[in-house]
């Protein structure tokens, strides 16, 4: 049974996760184009965070920031290095859907990397009906960055 912590920053496992999701990311982005929060920067008013867990393991995490009433962003979603590659990806995406459906979210858009390494999560975003467009909210055209959107039906 899966269950959903909504801000649970100090869990030292989902501290450990953000922080290897951070390091890991601006490792791989250049310089000017790692848009990784750290824990600071995702306990900001405007996110919502969530971890998800199978009995008393971490699968993985994400947020949401809002970027106005009816459209926002996920933020670092990461997936537990235990559970990569068994489909696990796709329940923290749902997951964090049906939490933006509930907060009457109508559009949810996500910057990733254009890079090797950000193939899994592009294919994953794909896959759960993200599509590619244009640059959103402060973002700027970068070649190492590819922006992707989706509308949500919230009935």
């Amino acid at each position: 049974m899966l269950k959903s912590i909504e801000g649970n920053f100090d869990n030292p496992e989902v501290n450990e996760l953000l922080t290897k999701h951070f390091v890991e990311l601006r490792a791989a982005s250049p310089e000017g184009s790692a848009h990784v929060l750290d824990i600071t920067g995702l306990k900001v008013p405007s996110i919502k965070f969530w971890s998800l867990w199978d009995n008393e393991k971490l699968i993985g995490c994400g947020a949401l920031k809002f970027l106005d009433k009816e459209h926002g962003e996920f933020k670092s979603i990461r997936i537990h290095d235990n559970f990569r590659m068994q489909g696990k990806g796709i329940n923290v995406i749902n997951h964090l859907i049906n939490e933006a459906k509930k907060l009457k979210i109508k559009r949810l858009s996500i910057e990733t990397g254009a890079g090797d390494f950000f193939i899994p999560a592009r294919k994953l975003f794909k896959k759960t009906g993200f599509t590619v467009c244009e640059p959103f909210a402060h973002y700027k055209e970068d070649i190492n960055s590819v922006y992707l959107t989706m509308l949500i039906d919230n009935i």
